[in-house]
């Protein structure tokens, strides 16, 4: 498993690179500072397995970088880090196909659990592949618990995860049944006939 870093600042940088293989200690963890040298990393180090994006690199600058990464690996998870509030960038970030906006005032804390929750939906995600099913158990899960009108928090304490692993589940199903909000998954669950009667 080989996670690239993209960050400009240093000590940002080493500290996701720190937190990432504190979080899974036998993977490699590649940190560059700017998005040219992108290619000849993976060309060194093997296919990226996820990557973390600063939104503003000296090379590249807002969701335009989140689209030219999504393009070249569209299959690839992808954590962007930025400096704005997530109110100004994260809609445009996760319509442009990152999985999950992190901003970095909120510290090593909550950037960990972001990361440490993309890296199970990932999982969960990659556990589906191949077994011939459209939905993982735990995306059936989400869709009920959607159905019952629970908030990420109350989903969250209900599943025994945190909030930031719901988010990404959640935006894992919504991209999986292409839908894009809460309602539509529940419409889409519906004519599936995946929820009770």
């Amino acid at each position: 498993m080989t996670i690239y870093v993209i960050e400009d600042h240093p000590l940002m940088r080493e500290a996701v690179g720190m937190l990432l293989l504190r979080l899974r200690p036998t993977m490699a963890v590649i940190e560059l500072d700017r998005f040219g040298l992108l290619q000849a990393a993976i060309a060194e180090h093997g296919e990226p397995s996820m990557f973390v994006l600063d939104l503003k690199l000296s090379d590249t600058t807002g969701v335009p970088g989140v689209c030219q990464l999504k393009n070249m690996y569209p299959l690839t998870p992808l954590a962007v880090l930025s400096a704005s509030p997530s109110g100004d960038w994260e809609g445009q970030c996760l319509e442009a196909g990152a999985d999950i906006y992190i901003e970095k005032s909120v510290g090593s804390v909550e950037i960990g659990a972001a990361l440490k929750g993309l890296m199970l939906a990932e999982d969960s995600f990659e556990e589906t592949q191949g077994t011939g099913q459209k939905l993982s158990k735990r995306q059936n899960q989400l869709l009920l618990l959607l159905n019952k009108g629970l908030s990420n928090k109350d989903i969250a304490e209900d599943l025994g995860i945190n909030e930031h692993t719901v988010k990404v589940h959640l935006w894992r199903l919504f991209r999986r049944i292409e839908v894009k909000s809460r309602t539509q998954a529940i419409f889409y669950a519906r004519q599936q006939g995946l929820l009770p009667p």
